[in-house]
């Protein structure tokens, strides 16, 4: 029964296109014209170091092989973003029911390599970076969580669901790996044979009987020896030997995991939703945590939270200490009751370095990756008055995007700036060339209509914490970002994924 429903739904969404998205731009409602276009004043880059993460041997180029931008996570690009001079969106709708584009990657060309999610399901796409022009594309199999959730009319199911494809990473040679939801880590290649670009399966590892029943896979990449690691949602972690093929794994019992893996070369690090660990893989050759240390988990799951615990992807740094030495530290934020804490682990032991709170008391979460470069980690409060559910258009953010530093020998730290703009869901990033952190914010104030939930590209200072510009990208639930990243790319763009489905913003020459 429910193949035949997804089958008319899909017919359904492929017709509606053709009817609702003219020119394939997603939809502005009429409030659109009343919104301002632009807050603020064209920024100067100010540079920084540039981003001091080991290339990964088996991935493609660091700051385009993943959502986060590298495998320690760190949301961090040495790409120039716009500084918001006669700034122009685009955008490209991507199904009627949805499209919102999760990982975002590039090519060798400068293509993009993306998944698009809606209620019919994910696809793979090869998109022109410059138009958004769909080049290619590929479905993956459907959800059972989709599935509930369009027979039950339960439409969070769906994004409180990370498994079946929403985390992808880039290997070496412009080949996506993913776990779908058949449990099948699949490696796709991009085929241009027969004259135009085709989406071809190069490999693929079928590991649905080496999973409990229930059990579906969140993330899946290499380590630095080549064998694939993957989690699922109810507590499985496991790997695929290279040489063998065969799958080792252990269980987390009662515990879950929602966020995608950090790799390093000294190990691979996953929280669940109690505590964080840090793998490795044992004498016998399976894995195992050399540490595990919880985390105040808090007593409820908080509005804006897919569950009770941490909401954070692991974040790795390398922070030089006072004496020369290099402190390894790994940052997540816990659940914490009242505020949330950013916490900063010594990745090599497990020990608790620093636990600092963040955001309002009783207004405090985060579900998204913190940014890391140099000595500090950023991270963006969560916490939305109205929900930030797959069909939620209207979320009111709470503000708290804040900065904390490192001390000089690593044994503690410190919030050096806390910014109140209000970035609702949107997992943040950093350009190294220009200094700025782009957030995406829902504005409410007196110069926008009360009836307009009008969204902005917004940029901040790395050094201070200021605000510098704003762009108007879009009005309501097609323009929501719903959990999508920003991505810089290296063309000089920034990227947003919505709910109808992605949107860039470029810097444009003033006329003459």
């Amino acid at each position: 029964m429910s193949g035949i429903f997804l089958k008319i739904l899909t017919f359904l969404s492929a017709f509606l296109m053709l009817f609702l998205s003219p020119g394939g731009h997603i939809r502005q409602p009429s409030e659109a014209k009343e919104c301002p276009a632009y807050y603020g004043a064209p920024a100067v880059a100010n540079p920084l170091e540039a981003v001091q993460v080991p290339q990964h041997p088996y991935l493609a180029e660091e700051g385009r092989n993943g959502m986060h931008g590298n495998s320690y996570n760190t949301g961090t690009y040495d790409y120039m973003g716009p500084l918001g001079i006669n700034p122009v969106v685009n955008s490209r709708s991507l199904n009627v029911f949805g499209g919102l584009v999760a990982t975002l990657t590039f090519d060798s060309q400068g293509r993009i390599m993306c998944m698009s999610g809606n209620v019919v399901g994910f696809r793979l796409l090869l998109l022109d970076a410059e138009t958004l022009e769909v080049l290619a594309e590929t479905r993956l199999p459907q959800r059972p969580s989709t599935i509930d959730a369009i027979l039950s009319f339960n439409f969070d199911k769906i994004s409180e669901d990370t498994s079946g494809g929403a985390y992808f990473h880039l290997l070496e040679g412009d080949r996506p790996i993913i776990g779908n939801s058949e449990n099948v880590i699949q490696i796709f290649r991009v085929d241009e044979s027969s004259g135009k670009p085709e989406w071809v399966v190069e490999q693929e590892y079928d590991i649905m009987d080496d999973l409990p029943e229930g059990a579906y896979i969140t993330d899946a990449f290499p380590d630095y020896e080549g064998r694939i690691w993957f989690v699922t949602r109810p507590g499985d972690v496991g790997f695929i030997d290279p040489d063998t093929k065969e799958v080792r794994l252990i269980r987390l019992e009662g515990e879950e995991i929602q966020n995608s893996l950090a790799i390093a070369e000294d190990g691979v690090y996953i929280v669940s939703d109690h505590a964080m660990y840090r793998f490795d893989v044992n004498e016998e050759g399976n894995p195992y945590y050399t540490w595990r240390t919880e985390y105040d988990r808090g007593t409820v799951a908080k509005p804006g939270a897919i569950n009770q615990g941490s909401g954070t992807t692991p974040t790795l740094l390398d922070v030089p200490r006072s004496d020369g030495s290099i402190a390894k530290l790994c940052g997540i934020t816990d659940n914490a009751d009242g505020r949330v804490h950013v916490v900063i682990y010594d990745r090599l032991t497990g020990e608790v370095i620093a636990a600092v709170p963040v955001f309002d008391e009783g207004f405090s979460v985060s579900e998204n990756s913190l940014i890391a470069h140099g000595r500090s980690f950023i991270v963006e409060n969560n916490y939305t008055e109205t929900g930030s559910g797959f069909l939620v258009s209207d979320p009111t953010g709470y503000p708290g995007v804040t900065r904390i530093d490192m001390n000089e020998d690593c044994t503690g730290a410190e919030v050096v700036w806390e910014s109140r703009e209000a970035s609702c869901t949107v997992v943040p990033k950093l350009s190294t060339a220009n200094g700025i952190v782009y957030l995406y914010t829902r504005e409410m104030n007196d110069d926008i209509p009360e009836d307009a939930v009008a969204w902005y590209l917004t940029a901040v200072d790395f050094e201070t914490g200021e605000t510098l510009y704003k762009v108007f990208t879009g009005c309501g639930r097609n323009w929501n970002n719903s959990y999508g990243p920003i991505t810089i790319g290296p063309n000089g763009k920034v990227y947003v994924g919505v709910f109808n489905g992605l949107i860039s913003i470029e810097d444009t020459a003033p006329a003459q």
